[in-house]
């Protein structure tokens, strides 16, 4: 494959109870919190039709991961079979991009509160995007 230039620009920064790894639920819905985006002021027009009730995906850098991970015993449970991370949703994994689907609370200028959040405290914020419904019913 041919190197290409992919360099990720953050736009923000997430502000959250959880500070470490170790207190971090494995997905939102299994013990995520109310959280904060604040988005570098420079990108607040792309925040224009967001708002309280609307779902989004955040996608995030998954700073405190280790890149050289492969495989994974899924949930970090030993009984269960070793799995290859692009078949899991591990945050340890060569391209460490988080994908959290959040609903928004409220919109404050360049902040956003959403829920339910697992993301740990100063995880840089890469993009936002509109959640489609019916986008995969078939």
């Amino acid at each position: 494959m041919e190197d290409q230039d992919m360099r990720l620009v953050p736009i923000g920064r997430i502000h959250s109870s959880i500070v470490s790894r170790k207190g971090a639920p494995r997905q939102g819905f299994a013990g995520g919190v109310n959280a904060w985006v604040e988005l570098d002021p420079r990108y607040a027009d792309g925040l224009l039709g967001i708002e309280p009730g609307v779902q989004v995906v955040l996608v995030t850098w998954l700073h405190q991961s280790n890149r050289d991970t492969l495989q994974v015993y899924p949930k970090w449970r030993e009984n269960t079979p070793l799995t290859g991370v692009f078949f899991t949703r591990s945050p340890d994994r060569p391209n460490p991009i988080g994908l959290h689907r959040v609903r928004v609370l409220d919109v404050q200028g360049t902040r956003l509160e959403v829920t339910p959040l697992e993301a740990i405290d100063g995880t840089p914020v890469v993009d936002i995007k509109a959640v489609l419904e019916g986008e995969w019913d078939s």
